[in-house]
């Protein structure tokens, strides 16, 4: 199962890396258009499309790579004084009932709109320019794909953390320095700081 569970893990974080890079071609389009309209005073009529285009990619196929990481923002306040059993237990409820919901939405509804852009050729109307769109919207069903893959992972390591009471481990946990220098000492080796 930790197999299945890092495979997933590893998707998601070569898709969530890959798709970073949309933050170097946003800031060199918004960099490009800054210096082109206001130093040479004459702006680019595909700037607005390519940078709203990038930073939607790159928020959707994110997505997945966040949850691999552990990363969305919860109200961890009461949920850090859990019982792992109890945690892992208010994920599965709450995956069960809103995420995958959200998700198979996502995934259905987003195929419908891509699906839809693909059948009319559909191009943006922002810009004389008009780039096509439906490439655009087939990001939103294979964003979807992606999370419904990392949340079949974090819906098992939910179960694990349930029934063992123990979390499993993820490929890029990291142990706390201080741990690892209290073990070293205890076992005789030179601390070097």
């Amino acid at each position: 199962m930790q197999r299945f569970l890092f495979f997933v893990d590893a998707v998601s974080t070569l898709v969530g890396k890959a798709f970073g890079w949309c933050v170097v071609i946003l800031t060199f389009v918004v960099s490009y258009e800054v210096f082109v309209r206001y130093v040479l005073g004459r702006p680019t009529t595909w700037a607005y499309d390519i940078s709203y285009i990038m930073y939607g990619t790159l928020f959707m196929m994110a997505g997945a790579y966040a949850l691999s990481r552990n990363s969305h923002v919860r109200a961890d306040l009461v949920y850090r004084l859990l019982p792992v059993r109890a945690q892992g237990a208010l994920d599965l409820v709450l995956y069960i009932l809103f995420f995958f919901p959200g998700v198979i939405a996502l995934v259905y509804s987003g195929y419908g709109f891509a699906k839809f852009a693909w059948m009319i050729n559909e191009h943006s109307s922002s810009s004389p320019n008009g780039p096509p769109l439906y490439h655009f919207k087939t990001v939103i069903p294979v964003a979807g794909f992606f999370l419904l893959l990392q949340g079949i992972a974090e819906t098992i390591r939910a179960g694990i953390a349930l029934k063992t009471g123990v979390w499993p481990r993820r490929p890029h946990d990291v142990e706390e320095l201080e741990t690892q220098i209290i073990a070293d000492v205890q076992h005789g080796k030179e601390v070097k700081l």
